[in-house]
């Protein structure tokens, strides 16, 4: 059972969050710099990046990198980083193409494996771990298509956390590319609280056994799953509250 608790505690603390708006342009853009870092770290840790938050900061900001890491987790750090700052933008919007999604899938993947940066795999796929079969190559197309009508859809209809937990585990659970479905998610995911008011929600690493187990169980029942997400929309929106209030 989705609990309507957490959705209020979410809803509260988007209206203490508001009182603040709007941010003057320097906090603005620190407060954008500060999550694209962190969102970047956190969601890479997820997929087994061994970059620490310390050595992202210093490679976004500076282009500075650590010996004796893999220039593979480089990639996926300022891959991501260039993804970002296109959901930022598609935030401002109020539709979701499949042209926007492959894009945010290109911008991350391009250097990582430019010829499947963006394409819908044509081959199959399975998720270690996972007893569920994913989305054959041949209906992909019409999965996605799809999935942004539902999108579009249930913009109108749902709680923005229900909405933004439930595009993730859509997505993922279609899981149209070779690699990087779950950072993709993880953007679509923000890119549905941004645009309903909401800070952004970070999964931190240390969750991950619990993030993978929920998202597992949601092919039966999302409830678990969508406490979860909401659960992490509010702990991002303390820390938030912790920055701009001091």
């Amino acid at each position: 059972m989705i609990d309507t608790s957490l959705l209020s505690r979410a809803e509260d603390l988007k209206k203490q969050i508001d009182l603040f708006h709007p941010f003057e342009s320097p906090m603005h853009s620190q407060i954008r710099q500060y999550y694209k870092i962190g969102l970047t770290w956190s969601s890479n840790a997820l997929e087994g990046n061994s970059l620490t938050e310390s050595e992202t900061k210093v490679l976004l900001e500076d282009g500075l990198t650590v010996g004796g890491k893999p220039i593979r987790d480089y990639y996926e750090a300022t891959g991501h980083a260039k993804a970002y700052e296109y959901m930022y933008d598609l935030s401002r919007d109020r539709s979701l193409s499949e042209n926007d999604v492959q894009t945010l899938h290109r911008l991350f993947y391009d250097q990582l494996d430019s010829h499947h940066a963006g394409i819908y795999r044509d081959q199959k796929a399975i998720i270690t771990g996972s007893k569920y079969p994913l989305t054959k190559p041949e209906k992909i197309g019409s999965e996605m298509h799809k999935f942004i009508e539902w999108f579009a859809a249930s913009e109108k209809s749902l709680h923005p956390v229900e909405i933004a937990a439930l595009a993730h585990k859509k997505f993922v659970f279609i899981h149209p590319f070779v690699d990087g479905n779950g950072r993709v998610a993880r953007l679509i995911m923000n890119i549905s609280l941004m645009r309903n008011g909401y800070t952004i929600a970070i999964i931190p690493p240390i969750l991950r056994g619990d993030y993978i187990a929920y998202l597992e169980k949601a092919h039966e029942d999302d409830s678990d799953f969508i406490n979860f997400i909401a659960s992490r929309v509010i702990e991002t929106q303390k820390e938030l509250l912790r920055i701009i209030g001091d």
